[in-house]
């Protein structure tokens, strides 16, 4: 829509603001017959619950960076209805703060990796005009034959990266603002399947959770063949670990015959009447139940419950990844939500709540203003941070601590490409559990050479004192001018000038990596950082923030620091059932070849519009952000 058009002026609902609970609500009400406005005073889906490319990312960032926005003053406002008031909308906390943006690389590449480039490309060069050459001579005409000579004398890809090179490489970045990982049955997972929702994303399944223990990574058994099959666990120790499993498995929370005075004790506690060794107790607490010392005991079953429920479903892991970033997962439901008559408007803000008096006293929302624009609404629906500022008692009291991390390779190198999650424990410097998740090239989140390292955990001071000791230990944070090589292991990390000799016994010592007895420490190269950001953000999902709001209006909060997103949806349903306690909460929605129209000859055109849209969602891939037209 252009940016002064005019927009119809009365809606059952108005959505501000396009992060998970809203465009779940959105979704919701407009599959079951309801008008509603969805509006972003951003140009992309999202809002904190956004992904961008490397260039988006800038912009975002140049924009945090501003001074907070105008909280409504010079409001030109409509002509309103006797008794009705406007409370100016605006920033009422800071979304970010904290910004730590870093390069660890040159802004070009340096004279040996250029001739390390231009040696790799001449032996290209030579090896493909030989096979070229060879296929020549050999007279066939087999085209299969043909593109496999041009493929071989295709120049590879320099594995060395600066900092212009990974700017032109923009569009393939997808770097989430909120990563989060879907427990295969989780809430999430069944409203996907249940809405049908899921055929407008892909996913994939996580290939390995690993651990930190002893001063390095370790694979955490996901299945009862990995328990047994793993030499990081004694036979007595596995026996034990198979008990306690089946124990916390076969005994629900709410069932207290197994948990009887342990309701006000830590999950640990619990582990210790078991007589569980350290080195279990390390797999369960933190690998499994993925908690703290601090985890009441009740919540740290129900943890882990969720996570064996959630094994073998999709894969050997219990955890789902959206390929394209989490971000994909709002614009699903925004999908839906216009597929069934909903209207989207990005770059379009609401400047003021319009508030009128009821009949025997209160208040009530009549609408929203926005361009000068009055818009009449039965309820409205708008985020935290977007709401009026008299509608909150108070700002956020908890942040959230967030890292986004580009490597040259990954956290602990495998013979094909991983999807890892990897919850750091609590240690000296680092009090809380930090929530580490690598993505690589196979999930389009960077470009083919690199990984993508996703850190979030609660805040304590800044995010980048909070995830200091995870960076140090898994990372090489030294910067790279591209004359020297490192020989770093997972106890320790030294520098040396690149010799011939020190390459080739560095290139051997990743050969052998599979070689070394499992028990041992694997010696393996740190990934070396080549950029990094670490931020925070409010933590708006704990405490209810809503102070003396009128009956139809609904708040909707942020991210917060658990792994998966199982909160949003008991939020949106309650937010929906308030609204229409008599409507299914999203119904299933139908593929285009389920629906069938009455009148074959005169269909109508309201189901034509619908199947041409579902049509064209499903088979739309996932863009960059800014790609997306404004609906």
């Amino acid at each position: 829509m252009a940016e002064d058009e005019l927009l119809p002026t009365e809606y059952d609902v108005i959505v501000i603001g396009t992060g998970m609970v809203e465009s779940i609500v959105a979704a919701a009400a407009s599959r079951v017959g309801k008008k509603v406005l969805h509006m972003d005073g951003n140009e992309y889906y999202g809002g904190m619950w956004a992904a961008f490319n490397f260039d988006g990312l800038q912009k975002w960032l140049s924009e945090c960076r501003k001074e907070d926005a105008s909280s409504g003053e010079n409001l030109s406002l409509p002509k309103l209805s006797e008794g009705e008031t406007v409370t100016p909308t605006g920033s009422q906390f800071k979304t970010v703060f904290n910004i730590d943006e870093k390069w660890y690389i040159s802004e070009e590449l340096g004279e040996r990796q250029l001739k390390d480039t231009k040696d790799m490309q001449t032996e290209a060069k030579e090896g493909g005009e030989g096979d070229a050459s060879e296929c020549a001579e050999s007279g066939s005409g087999d085209g299969d034959k043909s593109a496999d000579a041009d493929s071989k004398s295709k120049t590879p890809e320099s594995k060395h990266w600066s900092q212009n090179k990974l700017k032109t490489s923009y569009r393939k970045f997808n770097l989430d603002l909120a990563p989060k990982l879907l427990f295969a049955r989780s809430a999430f997972v069944e409203l996907l399947i249940s809405s049908n929702i899921a055929r407008y994303a892909e996913f994939r399944s996580v290939t390995r959770v690993l651990t930190y223990l002893d001063n390095r990574l370790e694979p955490v058994p996901c299945s009862r063949a990995d328990v047994f099959a793993t030499k990081h666990v004694s036979v007595v120790e596995k026996r034990m670990l198979m008990k306690l499993l089946t124990l916390c498995i076969e005994n629900p929370p709410d069932a207290n015959t197994e948990f009887t005075g342990f309701e006000d004790k830590p999950f640990v506690e619990y582990l210790n009447s078991k007589k569980l060794t350290p080195n279990l107790q390390h797999y369960v607490l933190y690998a499994i139940a993925m908690a703290s010392e601090k985890t009441p005991c009740m919540e740290g079953v129900a943890r882990t419950q969720k996570f064996l429920n959630s094994l073998g479903r999709y894969g050997n892991t219990p955890f789902l990844w959206p390929m394209y970033g989490s971000g994909e997962l709002p614009q699903c439901f925004c999908r839906l939500c216009a597929v069934f008559g909903g209207v989207y408007y990005l770059k379009r803000a609401a400047e003021g709540v319009v508030i009128g008096d009821i009949e025997g006293g209160g208040k009530r929302c009549n609408g929203i203003i926005s361009n000068q624009q009055k818009l009449r609404t039965q309820h409205l629906v708008t985020g935290v941070a977007d709401a009026p500022k008299a509608f909150l008692k108070s700002t956020p009291k908890i942040g959230v601590s967030r890292g986004i991390f580009i490597t040259d390779r990954s956290i602990l190198p495998a013979e094909k490409e991983t999807l890892t999650l990897l919850q750091f424990p609590p240690c000296q410097g680092s009090p809380e559990p930090i929530t580490v998740i690598e993505v690589g090239p196979s999930t389009n989140a960077c470009p083919s050479g690199l990984y993508v390292v996703h850190m979030t955990c609660k805040q304590q001071k800044t995010a980048q004192e909070d995830l200091a000791v995870a960076v140090q230990k898994l990372f090489h944070t030294q910067y790279s001018d591209g004359t020297v090589d490192r020989i770093d292991t997972d106890t320790q990390a030294t520098q040396t000038k690149k010799t011939a000799e020190s390459a080739a016994a560095g290139d051997q010592e990743e050969e052998n990596v599979g070689d070394e007895p499992p028990i041992e420490p694997i010696k393996h190269h740190k990934p070396q950082l080549i950029w990094s950001l670490q931020f925070n953000v409010p933590e708006t999902s704990v405490d209810n923030l809503s102070d003396d709001i009128p009956d139809n209006v609904h708040l909707c909060s942020g991210p917060d620091f658990d792994i998966d997103i199982d909160y949003v949806v008991d939020q949106a349903k309650a937010i929906f059932n308030k609204m229409y306690p008599d409507c299914e909460f999203l119904p299933r929605a139908p593929d285009p070849e389920e629906i069938v129209l009455e009148d074959d000859e005169q269909p109508g055109p309201a189901f034509e519009a619908e199947s041409s849209d579902v049509n064209e969602e499903s088979e739309q891939q996932p863009q960059e952000q800014n790609s997306k037209d404004e609906e």
